[in-house]
């Protein structure tokens, strides 16, 4: 790495408040939350994260978490992904400004496209199996608008565009460290 190295501005990078790693499901969400109640009550704080994925609505919950935080209080949140930031762990960085994110050297990220899996079961009147495959239709709908939504806060103040993003997140875009830096998408890499 150069000698321009951000992360010399903050000395908490190498001991996050709160380490989370694995899964995110409802167990991380919970020590989430305890690590969280542990914190000191004024300061910055920093997230530290690495996970290969999870559920997209607990990373989802947890972003609103930190900004609910930094909103309301005005504290710093800073968040450190390490290794790996696959899939909800993106969504969870995109909690953060791009100002406020660094990955570790070697990390890398994962961004696609929310998956589905469902079986519809038709059977009654004829009447509502359209009830029930406009109700499956409006559920992929908001799903896909929750997805670009994420995306959009993923990118914002990045050099990424959009619709590079939308092309490539099908196919599973992996992104390295120093693609990230270069892209805007994370202030620095330590």
């Amino acid at each position: 790495m150069t000698d321009t190295n951000n992360a010399r501005h903050y000395p908490l990078l190498a001991q996050p408040h709160v380490h989370l790693h694995g899964t995110v499901d409802d167990a991380m969400y919970t020590e989430f939350r305890n690590q969280l109640t542990n914190a000191p009550g004024e300061g910055s704080l920093v997230f530290s994260l690495t996970t290969l994925g999870g559920d997209p609505e607990i990373a989802r919950a947890m972003g609103d978490d930190v900004r609910l935080i930094r909103d309301y209080t005005g504290r710093e949140t800073i968040f450190l992904g390490k290794v790996a930031v696959y899939s909800a762990g993106a969504t969870f960085m995109s909690a953060f400004p791009v100002e406020k994110r660094f990955l570790t050297k070697g990390t890398r990220i994962l961004v696609h496209e929310r998956q589905i899996s469902s079986t519809v079961q038709l059977g009654g009147p004829l009447r509502m199996q359209i009830a029930n495959l406009k109700a499956k239709l409006h559920e992929i709908e908001h799903s896909i608008l929750i997805e670009e939504e994420g995306f959009r806060d993923l990118i914002a103040g990045s050099s990424v565009d959009y619709d590079d993003l939308i092309a490539r997140a099908p196919d599973n875009w992996y992104i390295n460290c120093r693609e990230a830096k270069e892209m805007g998408l994370v202030l620095d890499v330590i």
